[in-house]
């Protein structure tokens, strides 16, 4: 229960990070946002709030925010189609009644001539059984009402596509943007937390009966040589203690100014197929604000790269589809991670966040990535590419990501359960 627990929750903070980026930038350039969903398939909770509605879906594995423009305006009024009209104070249109125009007995029924609801706002007709036209102003947060269900009308000017280039790319990628700023934010709670591994080759906690609690090593203790190599740097002090797997060391420390010299063998461990040496020892932390703010930056830099890297091994074939991991592999990991302990979870929720942020951003057709990619285009171009077209591409990339994500879904149980 735990682990669905975590689950839920890191997911549901993952999407709702990453669907803030693009909700707020969307209402700060003046697109219309319909709906903020965490999650996907039928609703579990919903409230509406000013013009959005806020939905929590039944499956945690993602989320959405459909702005107006993105899919094509439903909104379709033909001539000759009987409609009713409610208006506002202001004498224009608030509301279209679609269909059950009996349940409002003061709207006023139209036959349409013509109508135009994304650019000029105007509905032109006559009342029915009359012959004289006349021309209906529209509100711009007017609602069509179907079946009882009401949506606000998306003049062009609230709409995606009628914002520049840079408010559209900028709104694409804040989504992404923000998985980035989660990663920083958690690395530098942890950091702050826990401290911040020293750089220094200076030695932290030391793991009992280990061969360096054996040996006489001590917390504090700075490693000066190793076999007359000189050693000012962690990670060249753990490199060479790796490479000896029961081998003896001769090692020279500085312990409150005083030089000693300790001799250990690191014991042979085996990873997976890789053999190393161990002596037991942690890195010294220290306790740092200062220092939890470059160290946040480091680890996300740092994890990005490996990301990164990993993509690009896979594109040119050095990993194979077979290698990776989808829903499935999380939640396993993630339930192996939980049992280790909060910052452990902690760490995982971060490195799953730079994840998101960079798989979002490959140039893929439905991603982030793909969207900003036809951004550029249209900036080269001097035109965009037209929405049928770029909606087929977006189509037929979506159901190839479905095909990958049931592939590797499956790779998944095979691998766990068979």
């Amino acid at each position: 229960m735990n682990t669905i627990i975590a689950f839920i929750l890191m997911f549901g903070l993952l999407v709702f990070v990453h669907e803030f980026g693009h909700f707020i930038v969307a209402k700060k350039t003046g697109m219309l946002v319909r709906e903020f969903a965490i999650g996907f398939g039928p609703k579990i909770f919903s409230i509406k709030k000013s013009e959005t509605l806020y939905t929590i879906r039944i499956l945690p594995m993602g989320g959405y925010v459909r702005v107006a423009g993105e899919d094509p305006e439903i909104v379709d009024l033909k001539p000759g189609q009987h409609i009713g009209l409610l208006f506002n104070d202001q004498e224009k249109v608030q509301q279209i009644i679609i269909n059950n125009k009996a349940m409002y007995p003061n709207a006023h029924v139209i036959e349409v001539e013509s109508a135009d609801l994304t650019h000029d706002l105007i509905i032109k007709g006559s009342l029915v059984g009359e012959e004289q036209s006349m021309s209906y102003q529209v509100a711009e947060n007017a609602d069509y009402i179907m079946d009882e269900v009401a949506t606000q009308i998306a003049p062009y000017n609230r709409q995606f596509g009628s914002k520049n280039k840079r408010q559209r790319a900028l709104q694409l990628f804040a989504g992404p943007l923000m998985n980035f700023v989660l990663t920083v934010i958690l690395f530098l709670i942890i950091g702050a937390a826990q401290g911040v591994p020293s750089e220094d080759a200076k030695l932290g906690e030391i793991q009992p009966n280990s061969p360096a609690d054996l040996a006489g090593f001590q917390p504090g203790d700075e490693i000066v040589s190793i076999n007359d190599q000189s050693i000012s740097r962690w990670t060249e002090f753990q490199s060479i203690v790796r490479e000896n797997p029961e081998q003896e060391l001769t090692m020279i420390v500085d312990r409150n100014s005083e030089k000693l010299e300790i001799d250990v063998v690191p014991r042979m461990e085996q990873i997976e197929d890789l053999t190393i040496g161990q002596i037991g020892v942690m890195p010294y932390v220290e306790q740092s604000l200062m220092k939890a703010i470059p160290y946040s930056l480091t680890e996300t830099y740092e994890w990005s790269r490996l990301i990164f890297e990993s993509v690009l091994m896979l594109i040119t074939g050095q990993f194979s589809v077979d290698m990776l991991g989808g829903p499935v592999a999380i939640y396993d990991a993630t339930d192996q991670i939980v049992q280790t302990g909060f910052w452990n979870f902690m760490n995982w929720t971060a490195a799953l966040s730079v994840n998101l942020g960079i798989i979002n951003l490959l140039p893929l057709p439905a991603l982030d990535g793909g969207r900003l990619l036809f951004i550029g285009i249209e900036a080269v171009r001097g035109k965009p590419i037209s929405s049928e077209k770029e909606g087929l591409v977006h189509f037929i990339g979506f159901a190839l990501l479905m095909l990958l994500m049931i592939i590797v879904t499956w790779n998944d149980i095979q691998r766990l359960f068979m």
